[in-house]
């Protein structure tokens, strides 16, 4: 079972630092490993492409590539050889389902899911307009339905393995678990917000040491807490939302003492909410978990959680705009968390989503499997990426990664098994790991790492020593700067030269 939180920050778990109530996956993780170096690719719909299918979502057209498409939000449609994870397990006897967020090209049905309940509508969490049975459209909801798109999309889930136990006991289940949550607009049960009331007025540079000081304890993160960028905004700017939010609204990482009283009380309450969804989220995860239990297969299933991204500095207003008036986390209000309180959620990292800094790419990942995993609570240190994650799932159900499908030849799959990392705490071993997002770029290999924001140059960081990017070396040793940009380039290459290739038949 996969689990897949949106707009999740590193240290939004418990188990990872946070003081957000989390149990349920703080459970796994103590009765699993945790890893401090797991990365996914900065965005919703690059990083969905990555775990179903293998690859980089560049080399599935997923996601833009300099000088083979100029558009920087990309969203194509997978080449033909690029199938996804449900049809690699269905030759091992697997039946596939699919509860909540998709945002891949194609439909989940389409892509070999058995059954889906696919949530469409990501600017309603109380009343749906767009959302999915087995393709087939559902009526949309208003509030009389009592409906919450978390609890639904676990009901789901729960649904589609009551089903599995019912028609398919003697066969094996992959569960994708699509949660949209905390991804904006922040609305929750107003019961779940009341639980944080008045948590979040110490604002979030206290938040961020507070933080910083659990996740050494249980994470051993080298390096220092990074600073917060009061000139880092949101990555796209809409000054008519700000406008429409009033005046307590801040689109920069400003220090807390120095908000208005009007401000500060508007984005305690924003993180209220924000705590609120994920603490529901961990509720209705927990709900799944009983389920997988009464059938007998707790201890026999291999479950994953991580985020599809970093914590956001979004600050838009869509759906049926935001009504000032309205209780904050209602249906009617419109609200997203922002860079102040994003930079808590990513602590002790710098920048958020779309960047590709750590605060964008790292994300929580918890492992869970009794009968295969025998270590409890331990970590993994290292480096790894959604891309390892469908090699890894194909590996542990008994099957081999493809050479060739429909009678066409497969690039080599980029990721690595990790399967070696559950047994112990190992360094898999690869060249490097890559990222191009609207124009910010990364490389790491080994513990060094090159980054760079959209315009900006390259900086040059040693992650073993500065996990948080606070001390840029680029300048004192040129010739890492050169050989790991040379790297970036012949990546880069290689993947355009794969999309421009004709399909290649046996």
């Amino acid at each position: 079972m996969v689990i897949l939180a949106d707009d999740l920050g590193y240290s939004d778990l418990g188990c990872y630092g946070s003081e957000i109530s989390t149990p349920n996956l703080d459970a796994l993780a103590e009765n699993g490993l945790k890893f401090t170096q797991f990365y996914n690719c900065g965005r919703c719909w690059p990083t969905r492409a990555s775990l179903l299918s293998g690859y980089y979502p560049q080399q599935v057209g997923r996601d833009a590539l300099p000088g083979v498409d100029n558009n920087a939000r990309s969203r194509g449609k997978r080449p033909s050889w690029a199938r996804l994870l449900p049809h690699m397990l269905k030759p091992r006897g697997y039946r596939s389902y699919h509860s909540g967020k998709w945002h891949i090209d194609g439909s989940p049905m389409g892509g070999g899911f058995d059954h889906s309940y696919y949530f469409n509508d990501y600017d309603h969490y109380f009343t749906p307009t767009l959302h999915y049975l087995d393709d087939r459209q559902l009526p949309a909801k208003s509030l009389t339905d009592n409906f919450y798109a978390t609890t639904v999309i676990a009901d789901y889930a729960i649904e589609f393995l009551k089903q599995h136990e019912e028609q398919h006991p003697d066969q094996p289940f992959f569960e994708y678990l699509a949660f949209i949550a905390p991804h904006f607009p922040l609305q929750a049960p107003a019961e779940d917000i009341a639980r944080y009331q008045g948590r979040y007025g110490s604002g979030w540079d206290e938040l961020r040491k507070e933080r910083w000081v659990k996740i050494q304890k249980l994470l051993g993160l080298p390096g220092e807490l990074s600073s917060l960028e009061p000139e880092i905004g949101p990555p796209y700017d809409f000054p008519e939302a700000i406008e429409q939010l009033g005046a307590g609204e801040v689109n920069r990482e400003l220090a807390w003492d120095s908000l208005t009283t009007e401000q500060q009380e508007f984005q305690a309450a924003k993180m209220e909410i924000h705590a609120a969804m994920v603490d529901r989220m961990d509720r209705e995860i927990g709900r799944v978990i009983d389920q997988i239990r009464e059938m007998g297969q707790l201890d026999n299933t291999v479950i994953l959680f991580f985020s599809d991204n970093g914590g956001s500095a979004e600050i838009m207003v869509r759906g049926d705009g935001h009504d000032p008036e309205a209780m904050p986390g209602s249906q009617d209000s419109f609200l997203c968390l922002g860079p102040g309180w994003s930079s808590a959620s990513n602590t002790p990292f710098r920048r958020h989503k779309t960047w590709v800094h750590e605060g964008g790419i790292a994300t929580p990942l918890v492992v869970h499997w009794p009968d295969g995993i025998h270590a409890s609570g331990e970590l993994r240190h290292t480096p790894a990426h959604v891309i390892d994650l469908a090699p890894t799932i194909v590996g542990l159900a008994g099957g081999e990664w493809p050479s060739e499908y429909a009678d066409e030849h497969l690039p080599p799959n980029p990721g690595r098994n990790l399967a070696a990392a559950l047994g112990t705490d190992v360094i898999i071993p690869r060249d490097a790991l890559w990222w191009y997002h609207e124009g910010n770029r990364a490389l790491r290999k080994d513990n060094w790492k090159i980054v760079a924001a959209k315009g900006d140059p390259w900086e040059l960081y040693d992650l073993g020593t500065d996990r948080a990017e606070n001390h840029d070396l680029a300048e004192e040793n040129p010739e890492m700067v050169k050989k790991l940009k040379a790297k970036w380039i012949e990546v880069r290459e290689e993947f355009t030269n794969l999309l421009q290739a004709p399909n290649t038949k046996k």
